[in-house]
């Protein structure tokens, strides 16, 4: 039997309780064996990150639950992340996996300016994540790979696109490096042990 992977990229600065139940939902509802979180190094799409790579990966290590695992190959190959490498990376690793690439609704949106994004469906699966008051835009390129069941999804290793509707936690990294930086506390926003980390390090405080 093969292996059904679902991979989750982010910055990750900090890990929060919206990261972590976006990816047990898709853990649970796709029936997969473990759900892969992947800070990245530096990114090409958004600001340089205010934690270090280092820093990033020990919060998100603090926060995993059974199923959800560290993957830190983006911050070993350094640079730039981009997502078509480290699909063909984990594609070489598991020729026979299902792999399933999670990205919310602003990032689908934004598909058509990610380096390479017309290969990624000969590599993974496509998984979007809805929310509520964001419209998906079409990608023509890529409707003909539109599933309507999650057993058509389930059923491909690659090359198929599935709107998964999950509910939304309105948490943001971008929020809790705010409070932090104001001298607010953070707890229940993201798990015990990364506040205690944050505390730790004095992270996104000046």
């Amino acid at each position: 039997m093969s292996t059904a992977l679902g991979i989750l990229g982010g910055t990750f600065d900090p890990v929060h309780h919206g990261h972590l139940r976006l990816a047990i939902e898709v853990l649970e509802r796709l029936g997969l064996d473990e759900v892969r979180l992947l800070p990245t190094a530096t990114t090409n799409l958004r600001d340089t990150p205010t934690a270090s790579p280092a820093q990033r990966l020990a919060m998100l290590e603090a926060a995993l639950v059974p199923g959800l695992v560290a993957d830190d190959r983006e911050i070993r190959r350094g640079g730039r992340s981009y997502t078509i490498d480290t699909l063909i990376e984990m594609r070489q690793e598991q020729p026979q996996a299902s792999l399933n690439f999670v990205l919310g609704a602003d990032a689908w949106n934004a598909l058509p300016r990610w380096h390479r994004w017309q290969e990624l469906l000969d590599y993974a699966n496509l998984v979007i994540a809805t929310r509520p008051g964001v419209t998906l835009t079409d990608i023509p390129e890529l409707a003909a790979a539109r599933c309507e069941t999650l057993a058509e999804f389930r059923a491909a290793r690659a090359g198929r696109v599935l709107v998964l509707p999950i509910p939304r936690l309105p948490i943001s990294s971008t929020d809790i490096r705010a409070r932090l930086q104001a001298g607010h506390r953070v707890d229940y926003f993201t798990p015990a042990a990364v506040v205690t980390l944050i505390d730790r390090e004095r992270l996104y405080r000046d």
